[in-house]
């Protein structure tokens, strides 16, 4: 295998399964929030677990490819590497805009925590999740998978589930602050920003 295929690999397995993580804390907030150590491990068992589990059952469905030494184009390769790369920035500076406890939900399952809307969060709503989208796209550029391209879609729909129950959970915990935040705010395209 490859090292751009390694890459690839690697970066879907950490970013594949979070939209299950996500799915189960929001899905859930106001049981988890009673239950946070709960919630936490049943989502990264549901996550990296079934997630993990499942990616490395179907491996050489998605992989198979990359054991007969398919390789990228030059132009798929810097794309690939450029939204990866972007993602890594992403996070890093939302990291820095947070703190690493509000990444893994620590204001979700507290019901604490004030809005954001500034930084990266003035151009979108939620940077993270665009910084995972492109890594995964980019990670799929590299390994050049087919099957890839079958479950990647599949994979965006379940982020934009996601996302809708993020935003729900954010319109009742921060109420009309967040309603028109979101009115100036896109969720994933930074098209326009917000009004200072």
């Amino acid at each position: 295998m490859s090292v751009l295929h390694r890459l690839a690999t690697v970066v879907l397995v950490v970013e594949m399964p979070v939209p299950l993580y996500w799915l189960v804390l929001h899905g859930g907030v106001g049981f988890w929030r009673k239950r946070a150590r709960l919630g936490y491990l049943c989502a990264v068992l549901l996550a990296w677990g079934l997630g993990g589990n499942l990616l490395y059952h179907f491996r050489s469905q998605l992989f198979h490819e990359a054991a007969g030494g398919s390789t990228p184009s030059l132009v798929a390769i810097v794309a690939g590497s450029l939204l990866i790369a972007a993602d890594a920035a992403i996070l890093t500076t939302v990291e820095k805009e947070l703190g690493g406890h509000r990444l893994v939900g620590h204001a979700e399952l507290t019901g604490r925590g004030e809005m954001t809307a500034r930084g990266l969060y003035c151009w979108v709503r939620h940077p993270r999740y665009l910084g995972m989208i492109a890594a995964a796209l980019g990670a799929c550029l590299l390994g050049s998978w087919q099957a890839l391209w079958v479950l990647f879609p599949i994979w965006l729909a379940v982020v934009l589930a996601m996302i809708w129950a993020e935003d729900r959970e954010l319109r009742v915990r921060f109420g009309s602050a967040y309603i028109e935040y979101a009115k100036c705010v896109p969720a994933l395209l930074p098209l326009r920003r917000a009004p200072r």
